[in-house]
């Protein structure tokens, strides 16, 4: 498999080249050149396999030659070894509602899934003979997926910027209780967008990407993607039937996989995107206008985020894979702060995904009445995806993710329904750990010299 970029589909990388860059040189993102499209009859075979099994099938299509089928089954084999539950995934069908819960990792949260085996790529690919410096910025929970897989682990650095005060103060505290001595966390005073802002300047900048030989784990990194796609797949064979996916969305990544899924053949009828009140992407599917406006700190931090990265992905697919076209849009978002889809972009746009918004007040009722009408707590983030399941006017089935734990908002869960939560045991003792990290003005140049000097 051999991979192009957003911005120029005439490279030819293959699956290692691109691991290790994240962002393509050009400042846009990686694609496959082409997506395997499974019949009927390799569907019906794959709804035999167990999850692991099933996820060999799918990863190794974007990771041949580079990482054969055995060496991905062990990878997946060990990543996924210490989850709580033995299938990765849990399937609850609570009254209307089908549940899938993506958190029994150990942070729980989603992105344990793709960054347990992600951690374990770097030394499968032999990618760690010269030191590696991670750069990722985080919501809230990838950071701390991040640190989980990548903490003690030899000839790696990792740097994981938050936005300061903006995230939940569980989240903050399962990164920066961290006593591993190659990780780095940093509070940036702004928000998520200038983390991630940061993190792509830094990795457009050639002369100091290749200095500290840089690295990304973030989604616009393609593994992440690939290792997401497979719980589409998995849940998808527990019902075999035309469904939806209701997804709380900020970056687009988590919900781009299930477009990729759609794309290999699973017969989903509705990717529904759930936003809270930063609802860029709720506007663009409505309106066709992509305008990011002003963050606003929201009971879901993890989705407070106006640029979406991985959008871009959907629209070289929607721009007929016009990677100038897709050039000329960025550019127009750079320039004059938005860019516009045409009627046909957006209708392909609509035939994929609707969007439904969620405020702070509806997420804390839904949180409420769920609670109260079957005893099962949701977490903010889970409770936008329930809420936007309720609202998309679609007869198919939905199967709504679950990203989080709901011990992780825990100040948030309190308001809604007036109790705390008892914590998991990954977290028994984390209120008694010390904190480390240093909080940096919102400066590339800062943040630079930061991680240089810690790169030595």
């Amino acid at each position: 498999m051999n991979y192009i970029s957003t911005r120029n589909k005439s490279l030819n990388l293959n699956f290692g080249n691109i691991f290790l860059r994240g962002l393509a040189p050009d400042g846009g993102l990686f694609l496959p050149k082409e997506i395997k499209k499974f019949s009927e009859d390799e569907l019906k075979e794959l709804s035999t396999l167990n999850y692991i099994d099933l996820g060999v099938e799918i990863i190794s299509k974007f990771c041949l030659p580079v990482l054969e089928k055995n060496k991905i089954k062990k990878l997946l084999d060990k990543a996924y070894s210490d989850f709580n539950t033995q299938n990765v995934v849990e399937i609850k069908n609570i009254d209307n509602v089908s549940l899938l819960e993506l958190y029994h990792g150990p942070t729980l949260a989603f992105k344990d899934i793709a960054m347990q085996v992600i951690g374990l790529m770097y030394e499968a690919l032999d990618l760690n003979k010269k030191k590696i410096n991670i750069v990722v910025a985080t919501s809230g929970d990838t950071g701390s997926a991040a640190i989980a897989a990548l903490k003690e682990k030899e000839n790696i650095n990792l740097f994981v910027l938050h936005p300061h005060e903006k995230i939940s103060n569980i989240q903050r505290k399962i990164m920066t209780t961290c006593d591993s001595n190659n990780i780095f966390n940093i509070a940036v005073k702004g928000n998520f967008d200038d983390c991630q802002r940061m993190v792509k300047q830094m990795f457009n900048d050639e002369e100091f990407r290749e200095k500290i030989n840089m690295s990304g784990v973030n989604s616009i990194n393609w593994a992440r993607i690939i290792c997401q796609i497979v719980y589409y797949f998995y849940a998808y064979f527990k019902f075999s039937k035309k469904v939806n996916f209701s997804v709380p969305t900020g970056n687009f990544g988590d919900i781009y996989a299930g477009y990729v899924a759609k794309k290999m053949g699973l017969p989903i009828d509705k990717l529904i995107v759930a936003t809270n009140e930063n609802d860029i992407l709720c506007r663009v599917i409505n309106s066709g206008e992509y305008r990011p406006s002003e963050t606003k700190p929201s009971l879901s931090p993890s989705m407070d985020i106006q640029v979406a990265s991985n959008f871009e992905r959907l629209l070289f697919d929607i721009s007929n894979r016009d990677d100038q076209k897709v050039i000329k849009s960025m550019d127009n978002l750079t320039k004059k702060g938005f860019f516009k889809l045409d009627n046909e972009e957006l209708k392909k746009l609509r035939e994929n995904f609707a969007a439904v918004r969620i405020n702070d007040s509806e997420t804390l009722r839904i949180i409420k009445d769920f609670f109260i009408n079957y005893g099962f707590i949701l977490d903010p983030h889970t409770a936008t995806a329930v809420g936007a399941s309720y609202k998309a006017k679609n007869k198919s089935k939905t199967i709504v993710l679950g990203t989080a734990h709901p011990f992780k908002f825990l100040e948030t869960i309190k308001l809604a329904i007036g109790k705390n939560i008892e914590p998991p045991k990954q977290f028994l003792n984390l209120s008694k750990k010390v904190e480390k990290f240093e909080i940096i003005d919102n400066k590339l140049k800062d943040i630079r010299n930061y991680i240089l000097e810690k790169a030595k």
